[in-house]
Order: structure tokens, then C-alpha cells, then sequence
């Protein structure tokens, strides 16, 4: 009978499955993956590695999010090859949704899309990619923005000044409390819906090989990784480690501002298919445990106020009750003390004459 229940879960799973798939919706423009409660630093300033070959686009860096230990963590850029010919690479940004702050995946395409207006550099001013383009099958580099001046063997470059959007500065999110208050154009939007290849295999080990790494978490850099750009992805040391030379002021979080679910991006024009983080509990121990301590000593307070301020009325009416009956009591022999006194002495004018007895 347990050989024959098996046989038939087998034959019910890949039913099971296709009912599933089919009542997930399609991929939109938004994004699920991880909300928190808190903004992610500032962008720290550093320098592009040299480009290690030709062929490589640049991906830039950006904060990532891990819920196992609460805090962000740098992602560093770095040198990476396209999947194919023709696609451009829309880095993820971070927004803020009107509760919580929710990561937008980047993505390739055949056209760069909306990135939050975030000023990642190296020809990612917050609007479009003025580092290169693609030409004939072959991608051309702008030197302006790109480390290549020391390679010889890449002939495909060109020089164009790059101007960046009044007020850009080094802050990582759109919206929200001191965020980047730019909105999607008409051909971000349609970018956003166009054809989307999800981060290659060596993005992906990129990100993981930050996530294990302690002195990537912003708690312990303040916002100035030392590894800050990498040549080539997954490779943390060497000669083509870029650290970062400044970094804005740093605030560090308390673990019980953040939060960690499952959400939706409200950003129409969010960028990827697939959330780069994975979402973890709903909320830390430690910011559960703040409100509770908190409601836990301030509820008895009220309680033990009323508790002495009630007996104090009650002790107070008895000793006043029995100090009329002690006075009442001394006043009434008074008058009969002084009348025993005063009645012998009229009638004893004589007293001794009387009292002696006849002789």
C-alpha cells in the first residue's frame, strides 16, 4: 500500500505543479523581494578598476540587504560579460513603497530602464548609461567615464563628457525621507515592459561571495567598504581590489527599525523578474521583544499609583473618629471632681469642733 500511495504522489505532483504555475500571474513591472524599514547608506566614492578585457561592461556597486544578521551589506561593482550581444545592464535600486523601502532587481535588456535616478557613476548619472554603446556587434567604451586608457588592446573607444542632473549627489534610494525624488519617463516605462534577461551567474556569485563577507556589512565599515570594486567578479584581494576612498556620514540602524517581509514594489517602472535577496521572518527577536519589554513596565505604574493613594483616605477617618471621644471623656469628671471639693468645705466651717467628740 506505501508503494502504491508513492506512485500516486508522483503522478499528482507535476498536475499539482501546472495548477500552481498557472495561477501565478505574469512577471509585471514590480518587483517582490525584500521591504525594510530603513534606508540603505550613501553611496561610497571610489575608483573603477582597470577593465580586464575587452568585452566586459560595467556593472556598478550597490547595498544589498541580508535579513539573517539585520543589517546592509556593499555589493561590490565589477567587470562582468553581458549575456549576449546587444543588452544593456539596468542596475536595481531601491524605493521607497509609503511603509517600507522595497529592493527593484536590475536586469538586462536592449535598453536601459529606470534605476531609481541613483547616481552609480562611471556613466550611470540617474538617467540612461553614458559609458558606451554598442555598434556593429561590438561594444564601444567612453573613456570619459571608463578605466581603459591603460589597455592596448581595446581600440573600440571613443571620449564624450559626461553631464550629470543638477542635484545629484551619493544618496542610493528614490523616495521617502531625504530620497531621490525622481520619477520614471515614458521610455523607462517602456524599457521596464520590454524583454528582461534576469543577472548572470557571475552577478549572482558576486553578491553571494558580499553576503559572507563581514567587512562588507555597513555596520562594520560605516558606509567605506574596503573592497568597494572588484576587476573580476568573486575575486575579494589582489591587484584589482578597489577600496573606497570616502563615503558620506553614517547612521547606523538599530535592528529594531527593520523589518524584513515579503512585498510589493509600488514603483510601476521596478526593474527585475527575480528578487535578488530572499525574505526571511517577518521581524527580528530583538524588535519584538523592545515594544513588549516597554508595555510590560509601564503598565504596573498606573497600577501601584492607585494602590498607595487608595488606603490613605481610610487610615485617616479613624484617627480622627476617636480624639472627640477622648476630649468629651476628661471634660465631663472635670465638673464632678470640683463639686466633691466645694460641697464639704461650706457645711465644715468648724470642721475640727465638730469632729471632736464630747467630753
Amino acid at each position: 500500500m506505501r508503494r502504491i500511495h508513492c506512485v500516486r504522489s508522483l503522478l499528482f505532483a507535476p498536475l499539482l505543479f501546472a495548477l500552481v504555475t498557472l495561477a501565478v500571474p505574469a512577471p509585471s513591472f514590480a518587483q517582490f523581494g525584500v521591504s525594510i524599514t530603513i534606508a540603505p547608506p550613501m553611496l561610497p566614492v571610489y575608483q573603477q578598476p582597470v577593465i580586464p578585457g575587452n568585452g566586459y561592461l560595467w556593472t556598478p556597486g550597490y547595498w544589498a540587504w541580508n535579513a539573517d544578521y539585520n543589517d546592509y551589506y556593499w555589493v561590490p561593482g565589477t567587470w562582468v560579460q553581458p549575456p549576449e550581444v546587444g543588452v544593456l545592464w539596468t542596475p536595481g535600486y531601491w524605493g521607497w513603497g509609503g511603509r517600507a523601502f522595497l529592493w527593484n532587481a536590475g536586469y538586462w535588456g536592449p535598453q536601459i530602464g529606470f534605476y531609481g535616478g541613483v547616481n552609480y557613476g562611471f556613466g550611470y548619472t540617474g538617467f540612461g548609461y553614458q559609458g558606451g554603446r554598442w555598434q556593429n556587434g561590438a561594444f564601444f567604451y567612453n573613456r570619459s567615464v571608463n578605466n581603459v586608457t591603460n589597455v592596448t588592446n581595446i581600440t573600440n573607444v571613443y571620449n564624450q563628457s559626461v553631464r550629470n542632473s543638477p542635484g545629484v549627489n551619493n544618496v542610493s534610494y528614490n523616495g521617502g525621507n531625504g530620497g531621490i525624488s525622481r520619477q520614471p519617463t515614458s521610455q523607462e516605462r517602456a524599457a521596464a515592459s520590454g524583454r528582461h534577461i534576469p543577472p548572470t551567474a557571475e552577478q549572482t556569485q558576486q553578491e553571494h561571495a558580499a553576503s559572507s563577507n563581514t567587512a562588507l556589512r555597513a555596520s562594520m565599515n560605516h558606509g567605506k567598504p574596503a573592497i568597494a570594486a572588484t576587476a573580476r567578479p568573486g575575486v575579494f584581494s589582489g591587484r584589482g581590489v578597489a577600496a573606497a576612498r570616502a563615503a558620506a556620514p553614517y547612521h547606523a540602524a538599530t535592528p529594531a527599525a527593520a523589518r524584513a517581509t515579503t512585498a510589493r514594489s509600488a514603483n510601476p517602472a521596478g526593474g527585475g523578474t527575480r528578487p535578488l535577496v530572499t525574505a526571511h521572518a517577518a521581524s527580528s527577536p530583538r524588535s519584538v521583544s523592545r515594544p513588549a519589554a516597554t508595555q510590560a513596565r509601564s503598565a504596573p505604574r498606573p497600577a501601584a499609583t492607585q494602590a498607595r493613594t487608595a488606603p490613605r483616605p481610610a487610615p485617616t477617618q479613624p484617627r480622627s473618629a476617636p480624639r472627640p471621644a477622648p476630649t468629651q471623656a476628661r471634660s465631663a469628671p472635670r465638673p464632678v471632681a470640683t463639686q466633691a471639693r466645694s460641697t464639704p468645705r461650706p457645711a465644715g466651717e468648724r470642721p475640727k469642733e465638730e469632729a471632736r467628740p464630747p467630753r
